[in-house]
């Protein structure tokens, strides 16, 4: 009976990491091929069209200046989950080679490196990107620079912590043992052990990063108009919410999709690989 439930859950698991990996590759189709799927100009405003329903020229219908619902969701989807990938991949580029460095080399580098996660981490990493942001000002590049220049302690303390677990196992003390330099066992040993951890972190995370962007960008400090964005678009059609629900709807509705397919794949895959506990930073 046991073993039966076991496998109707690694079941379930598993079509749910087929169901949200299709999402996530049909999302980065929309992104890819915005240009060819979009059936309008997203940024093109005619008043005289505002506000219309769905029709065969606009499928979703139009926003208070005339534009494409249909093109601005497809667009964006580039510009949301674009930034969310860079973002991500700068957080990651900076906190893999400094979690590395602090939990392999400890002593004095790691304390001081737990100086700077602890003082970094007393404030909400959200609050943190809100008031850098606020301070740089609105726009992608600021928006970009403030999200990683506030997040990558959190994922570099995360992975000083599985060097931490790593570093003493008997095949990285018998390759200290042998000589072998300090670079090649991080690049031979130490970086293949965590590879996997750091994977599933960046899919279970990227769900909130992509939250924390269409956040910054309803507040009006992310990505700027005309640029189609999800979050912005949700703030855009705040006015029209009680005659026309689905302005904001259709919006709000792409961001939970994607990151509930992140979340869903970032678990599955955890599972997969039998990760016990992975821990993220975007709060």
């Amino acid at each position: 009976m046991k073993l039966k439930i076991k496998m109707r859950r690694m079941l379930l698991k598993h079509k749910l990491m087929i169901i949200s990996s299709i999402i996530i590759l049909g999302m980065i189709g929309l992104a890819l091929f915005a240009s060819f799927l979009a059936p309008n100009d997203p940024n093109f405003v005619d008043i005289a069209q505002k506000l219309q329903g769905p029709s065969s020229q606009f499928p979703l219908g139009t926003d208070h200046l005339g534009r494409c619902i249909l093109s601005r969701l497809i667009f964006g989807t580039q510009t949301s989950l674009g930034t969310a990938i860079l973002v991500m991949g700068l957080m990651m580029f900076i906190s893999i080679p400094l979690g590395i460095f602090a939990g392999f080399i400890g002593g004095k580098v790691d304390y001081l490196f737990m100086r700077i996660c602890d003082t970094l981490m007393a404030f909400p990493s959200f609050l943190l990107s809100l008031a850098l942001v606020g301070i740089l000002g609105p726009g992608l590049f600021n928006l970009i620079l403030a999200m990683v220049l506030v997040q990558w302690v959190y994922y570099a303390r995360v992975i000083r912590g599985m060097v931490l677990g790593v570093k003493e196992q008997n095949f990285i003390v018998a390759a200290k043992v042998c000589g072998t330099p300090k670079f090649i066992i991080i690049m031979k040993h130490i970086l293949p052990a965590i590879i996997s951890q750091v994977v599933v972190l960046v899919f279970m995370d990227i769900g909130g990063v992509i939250l924390a962007i269409s956040s910054l960008s309803f507040l009006g400090l992310g990505i700027q108009p005309p640029e189609a964005e999800w979050g912005m678009m949700i703030n855009d059609s705040k006015p029209f919410f009680r005659n026309y629900p689905s302005l904001m709807l259709y919006p709000g509705i792409m961001i939970f999709i994607v990151v509930i397919a992140f979340n869903l794949f970032g678990e599955a895959l955890k599972d997969a690989l039998d990760i016990k506990r992975v821990g993220g930073g975007v709060e």
